[in-house]
């Protein structure tokens, strides 16, 4: 039964799962906020290509746009993801915008991957319920 003048108090919730999802995010760890931006940013392949192509050193966005054959604007939406991972790293110099690799990301994802190695040899058929 509806509490009379609760919606001055406590608005209706009309987008429970964007409330749902905005509580669960706001209590998970900054530590599990990072690894789920990485992996997002890790997820997609033409982001995986810019990584790869930043391993042999920085690279202006010019640079990128030809050896990807891809246009400025789409690789510009994928270096911001990476950007907003930690993956990458930009400076300007003139109109030029240059990307490189974030050594200290790169660290925590090996951190990361190692964390879950060691977790699960640790967890053997002993640790199983059933």
């Amino acid at each position: 039964m509806p509490i009379p003048g609760l919606h001055t108090y406590w608005p209706p919730l009309t987008h429970q799962g964007s409330l749902l999802h905005i509580l669960v995010m706001a209590a998970v760890s900054p530590s599990i906020k990072k690894a789920v931006a990485l992996f997002h940013a890790l997820s997609d392949e033409t982001r995986v290509a810019l990584l790869e192509r930043l391993k042999d050193g920085e690279q202006c966005v010019c640079e990128l746009t030809d050896a990807m054959k891809a246009a400025q604007s789409r690789l510009s939406f994928h270096l911001k993801v990476l950007k907003d991972a930690g993956l990458v790293e930009d400076r300007r110099e003139g109109r030029w915008m240059y990307y490189s690799l974030s050594s200290q990301a790169i660290e925590e994802l090996e951190d990361l991957v190692d964390s879950l190695k060691k977790a699960a040899k640790s967890v053997g058929s002993a640790g199983r319920c059933c």
